[in-house]
């Protein structure tokens, strides 16, 4: 059961009646995020299964499945990007929601929303794309809807995807499930995604080759679980806050002090450059290919061993342990022999990167 502090969510202060307007930041997956969330979204609409605040919603279906469901909105610019584009986005993390939520990806539902003007030959591309990521995954696309809106009313194309998978009854991944001892393990190199699309909106003229790591995981997922199913107790996505932002809120949800070493965590050469050119920290940058995987820790080595043996689990690695104190924090052992408090970044460093 997610604890009373977590299920009321921080506030706003008086968010229907004080004049306050939604900022760019609000829409970061940061601080101010979980302060609308908690302040407009929940009070509103809250439930059992909504206030948990994870990424996929668990539901009954019958004695041997559940029902994972998720959605997600996608409005990068620009939309296309080394390494993929706004399609292949909208695929993979909605695949990526179902997978770590322990559910087999079913089928998607795809609704555009379109700027009058946009050339046909952009949203073939788009199309194109969607169609490569569903084939990679296995998911296909089985339903959806068309918008379009005035001249200057939308900047050029947004896509929303849904998804629906089934969970064995007997798979429960949740963040009081996590364990002290247990290790923390990723799947590869972070940061790639948000640089690569920050590269592409502020430094056009960089020749780099950074490239986003947007994949589908849930074939990688598959394989870890039907291998070590019983010894994972939790998995998610670092997207948006990227590692940091994740990390922080799986000490929040668990109340547990989780630990991650600087000095294991994977970053590409190209990348730590990209992000000192941008003043960014590769852990608060988002990654749209990257699992983090909370496991028993004399399971730990197998699963990185089983994830190597897949083409997105070549670095596969343990980046951090969960200790035994139940303070609720998240802490970075550094480079250079120190320690700091990991918390979610506050507003948005890097606005409409997925």
């Amino acid at each position: 059961m997610i604890r009373d502090d977590h299920q009321a969510g921080p506030t706003l202060t008086s968010p229907r009646s004080n004049g306050a307007r939604i900022s760019l930041a609000h829409g970061g997956g940061g601080q101010l995020t979980d302060e609308l969330i908690g302040g407009l979204v929940l009070p509103r609409l809250g439930n059992g299964l909504l206030n948990e605040l994870l990424d996929s919603a668990v539901l009954p279906l019958d004695a041997q499945h559940r029902l994972a469901l998720t959605i997600d909105a996608y409005v990068v610019t620009p939309w296309r990007f080394a390494g993929g584009d706004i399609g292949r986005l909208a695929v993979s993390g909605t695949v990526n929601d179902l997978s770590v939520a322990g559910a087999k990806p079913l089928g998607l539902a795809l609704s555009m929303i379109l700027a009058e003007g946009l050339p046909q030959r952009d949203l073939d591309v788009v199309l194109a794309s969607v169609a490569q990521a569903s084939s990679e995954a296995g998911v296909p696309v089985v339903t959806g809807d068309t918008k379009v809106v005035g001249h200057g009313q939308a900047d050029g194309i947004y896509l929303i995807t849904a998804g629906v998978g089934v969970v064995p009854t007997d798979r429960r991944l949740h963040p009081d499930s996590i364990k002290a001892g247990d290790a923390l393990i990723i799947n590869g190199p972070i940061g790639e995604h948000g640089l690569t699309v920050m590269l592409a909106r502020e430094m056009p003229e960089i020749d780099s080759v950074l490239r986003s790591d947007v994949a589908p995981l849930n074939h990688l997922i598959n394989r870890v679980m039907t291998r070590h199913g019983g010894g994972v107790h939790f998995m998610r996505d670092a997207t948006r806050s990227g590692l940091a932002g994740l990390a922080a809120d799986l000490a929040k949800q668990s109340g547990r002090h989780i630990t991650l070493d600087e000095a294991v965590i994977p970053v590409r050469p190209e990348a730590r450059h990209a992000a000192d050119m941008l003043g960014l920290d590769p852990l608060e940058v988002a990654n749209e290919g990257k699992v983090v995987i909370v496991a028993d820790r004399n399971q730990a080595d197998q699963i990185v061993a089983t994830m190597r043996e897949h083409e997105l689990g070549k670095q596969a690695c343990v980046i951090g342990w969960v200790g035994d104190d139940g303070d609720g924090i998240c802490e970075l052992n550094t480079l250079i022999g120190g320690r700091r408090i990991i918390q979610k970044p506050y507003g948005e460093q890097l606005p409409r990167i997925c």
